[in-house]
């Protein structure tokens, strides 16, 4: 799991205030947990963006913040929802990358988007194309390759009334060409440290925030 919570134990901060001041410690507790826990969250996508690879807009926006309010003992959760987790849990927890079918498809010689992975569709537009197919080929080590391959392009005349007859896209290196491979699942090797990033933001900011709350929260009662 991925969810956070944020509480902070004020018994100490209470004892100091007076009566007045401590009528305004819910506020201010809300307040900063609050201020904390949006924080952390934005920490939390830089992060995402430092570690991984290319993150996709979807991944970043999985980070998701539940505020504190009385009604949940002003505890704030920050989480990243459910399908997202479910491919980033190793990326916190150690294990393989969750493959969402059968294998992961590592891009070689194909059109891959900024995120580096391949378009939508894309594998079903290339499955029917006639040049093209999918199965296991024996490399030059002996070493079993299984992927999208690319059949040569066979020249029989260069040119026809001046126009060229290789097609757009051919492969014209003579031999066959991996486009994609079939990988299975490896263990990740990057860790985003998720709970150990969240826990050094709350003891360095949390006794601040609530300090700044407060003092917001009484100048407010005393206009």
């Amino acid at each position: 799991m991925f969810d956070i919570n944020i509480k902070t134990n004020v018994r100490e901060i209470e004892r100091a205030l007076n009566d007045f001041a401590y009528k305004q410690m819910p506020k201010a507790v809300e307040a900063a947990t609050n201020s904390v826990a949006k924080k952390i969250a934005v920490a939390q996508v830089a992060n995402m963006q430092k570690v991984l690879d290319r993150p996709t807009p979807f991944t970043l926006k999985s980070v998701g913040v539940r505020l504190a309010r009385k009604q949940n003992n002003y505890t704030a959760t920050i989480y990243i929802k459910d399908l997202a987790a479910s491919y980033l849990e190793p990326y916190e927890f150690g294990g393989v990358n969750k493959l969402n079918g059968r294998a992961l498809l590592d891009p070689v010689d194909a059109k891959t988007n900024q995120y580096g992975n391949l378009p939508r569709n894309m594998l079903a537009q290339l499955k029917n194309r006639k040049d093209i197919f999918i199965g296991v080929v024996k490399g030059k080590n002996g070493q079993q390759i299984n992927g999208v391959w690319q059949r040569p392009f066979i020249r029989k005349n260069q040119k026809i009334r001046g126009k060229s007859i290789v097609p757009k896209g051919s492969n014209t290196t003579g031999h066959l060409k991996l486009l994609i491979r079939f990988e299975d699942a490896h263990p990740v090797k990057q860790h985003l440290g998720w709970r150990a990033l969240a826990a050094a933001m709350v003891k360095k900011l949390m006794n601040r925030e609530i300090g700044t709350a407060l003092a917001r929260a009484i100048a407010i009662a005393n206009k």
